[in-house]
């Protein structure tokens, strides 16, 4: 069945590479015309070349508002109108035991990780989203559904993300907003766990691999297609098998 995004507008945050670089890249070949946002222009420029199709960027800091209200603001103006917000951008300044954390970590890790995605979506539903409903795809994380190891603090905000979609999605509609809950994929934000951990978790998995980038892409363009049309306020774990075991980053 083919998806199909022709005439769709959409904004992604974190494109320039990664997760968010492969959603924006399937996003254009559905037909969607595809702002990329990330904090780096050089990269960003590079993303959108390799990319192709109608697309263009705007440098943005994910944790700051007034920087979501421009790019909203930006795509609007460009493209006149906005669709499909995928809220990926997220940052993992600390690692270690949860009681750990200093204050500056902690709240730089909420900055990025919750308060950005609340006020992205708050700027794309007051210039766009409020009279012609749209979709709102927040990736959260595995993570945000269970304890693990050193990564308490960074989990805390994915929780709050997957309870925010749901929150969102009784507010909102119809708009919808989903949740996408990545298990360990390779890209240059997962690198040192996938170093440490990767090859041992993979060979556990049912699937005996980890995710890339495109696996998530994929999931992400069908939500934010019409083929997803009566789905809103869950959250789908996409994790190779991983969830039917548990510890493999303890």
């Amino acid at each position: 069945m083919q998806i199909s995004l022709d005439g769709k507008v959409a904004l992604v945050t974190g494109a320039s590479k990664g997760i968010g670089r492969a959603i924006a890249g399937s996003l254009a070949e559905a037909g969607a015309k595809v702002m990329l946002s990330s904090r780096k222009q050089d990269q960003l420029e590079i993303a959108a070349a390799e990319i192709g199709g109608d697309t263009a960027v705007f440098a943005a800091n994910a944790g700051d508002i007034d920087s979501a209200k421009a790019c909203v603001a930006a795509t609007v103006e460009r493209f006149g109108g906005l669709d499909i917000l995928v809220n990926n951008a997220a940052t993992n300044p600390y690692y270690g035991p949860t009681l750990g954390v200093d204050a500056g970590r902690f709240d730089k890790t909420f900055q990025v990780n919750l308060r950005g995605p609340l006020f992205w979506c708050q700027a794309a539903w007051e210039q766009a989203l409020r009279d012609k409903p749209g979709v709102i795809i927040n990736i959260a994380s595995v993570g945000g559904l269970r304890a693990e190891g050193a990564l308490g603090v960074y989990n805390l905000t994915k929780a709050a993300l997957i309870h925010l979609t749901r929150q969102l999605a009784s507010e909102l509609g119809p708009t919808r907003v989903v949740g996408i809950a990545p298990g360990l994929v390779k890209t240059d934000f997962a690198s040192v766990l996938v170093a440490n951990f990767g090859d041992r978790l993979a060979a556990s998995m049912p699937l005996k691999r980890l995710g890339e980038p495109q696996d998530i892409a994929n999931l992400a363009t069908f939500l934010a297609s019409e083929l997803a049309s009566w789905i809103t306020g869950e959250t789908y774990v996409i994790d190779g098998g991983a969830g039917v075991r548990s510890g493999a980053m303890d």
